[in-house]
């Protein structure tokens, strides 16, 4: 199988950055995408060139490190796929293909397709949790939660923190991650304590990260690998209205 790509290739955050085209003339319809990249690496330093940046890292689409733009879509063309588990066999002998970093304001390049993620990182420390305090388990039967709520926290739980969401999104919004994070921990009885609290200084990073606004275009929703309903955003604008205008407003 023989496929013609441009990449993205960036030296460093100030570098202007340009698309390269590369030929990989010996790829397989069984290898991922990130192994057709590992063939490309191998080519470009055996050949004494540069190999091309990115990120990866459990190559189960799990952890949510790989982060391509395939042909303009978010993790390519297959839906609920990350880039590391999508295949050669959706692409077409000597077809080409052009990848590129997720773009956002808030996701600035490092280098080639590796982006800076870290804003992410910045709004769980916000609020993506649940406080516990020291000393013996508590009776797991002692909070029993209905199934209703349970199936929608772990829905929301799925949400592997990857950013496609905000590279699909026109205007590099991050409310669909937010709202996960929100309706899974909200869901929850453990996550009442702290859960006006918690939006409110979740959506205030999300905002100083430099992130925009929602508009619901529903991109988001379309792009994410593990099909995160859009309903989530609507929870966080439901939690976020009550934390910040009802009784319960934090002081």
């Amino acid at each position: 199988m023989k496929l013609n790509l441009r990449i993205w290739r960036q030296d460093n955050p100030e570098d202007k950055g340009r698309l390269v085209a590369y030929r990989v003339d010996d790829a397989d319809e069984d290898m991922s995408f990130l192994e057709l990249m590992d063939v490309l690496n191998e080519k470009l330093i055996l050949d004494g060139d540069e190999p091309v940046a990115f990120d990866h890292d459990c190559r189960e689409g799990i952890c949510g490190a790989c982060s391509m733009v395939i042909n303009g879509e978010p993790h390519g063309p297959q839906k609920a796929t990350t880039t590391c588990q999508l295949h050669l066999r959706h692409f077409r002998d000597g077809e080409t293909i052009t990848v590129e970093p997720f773009r956002a304001a808030a996701f600035p390049v490092v280098k080639d397709l590796v982006v800076d993620r870290t804003s992410f990182d910045r709004i769980v420390a916000s609020g993506g949790y649940i406080s516990a305090p020291t000393g013996a388990a508590p009776e797991a039967h002692a909070a029993p939660v209905p199934k209703s709520n349970a199936d929608r926290a772990f829905t929301a739980a799925a949400c592997i923190g990857c950013g496609a969401c905000v590279a699909a999104c026109p205007n590099g919004s991050a409310s669909l991650f937010v709202g996960a994070k929100i309706t899974h921990l909200g869901e929850l009885p453990q996550g009442q304590p702290e859960r006006s609290d918690r939006v409110v200084r979740m959506v205030e990073t999300h905002d100083a990260e430099g992130f925009g606004g929602c508009t619901n275009t529903g991109e988001c929703a379309v792009a994410c690998p593990k099909e995160i309903p859009l309903d989530v955003i609507s929870q966080l604008n439901r939690d976020y209205l009550s934390a910040t205008t009802g009784s319960r407003r934090s002081a």
